[in-house]
């Protein structure tokens, strides 16, 4: 999986919003996580998969465009063969740290 920060703390001195870019190659899954002080947004640029939610799995494709407010768990998995291209942003964080993450795979927090 490759993760870039457009829009940080880092690169625009933003505290209260962060934006990414990620790909998912076949078969990649971005665990089961949640974060407690920011909401999340995710667009499907490319690609196909699935979005894990409290409320369970929903398929995902190509300008599918996903909320998740802060404190819901939620992941997603590739499930083509293509890449998956994913924008996504935080509101009412600039920084991982700030987000409050926490993966499910082991409990790991930020």
């Amino acid at each position: 999986m490759q993760v870039q920060f457009l829009i940080d703390r880092q690169t625009a001195n933003s505290d209260k919003l962060l934006v990414g870019w990620t790909v998912l190659p076949p078969g990649a899954e971005h665990d089961r996580h949640r974060h407690f002080n920011c909401d999340e947004f995710w667009i499907v640029i490319k690609g196909r998969g699935v979005m894990y939610t409290e409320d369970g799995e929903a398929e995902s494709s190509e300008g599918d465009v996903v909320f998740t407010p802060r404190g819901h768990w939620h992941g997603f998995k590739n499930t083509s063969n293509e890449d998956v291209v994913l924008v996504w942003g935080w509101s009412g964080a600039g920084s991982l740290e700030a987000a409050g993450y926490e993966s499910v795979e082991g409990g790991r927090t930020h």
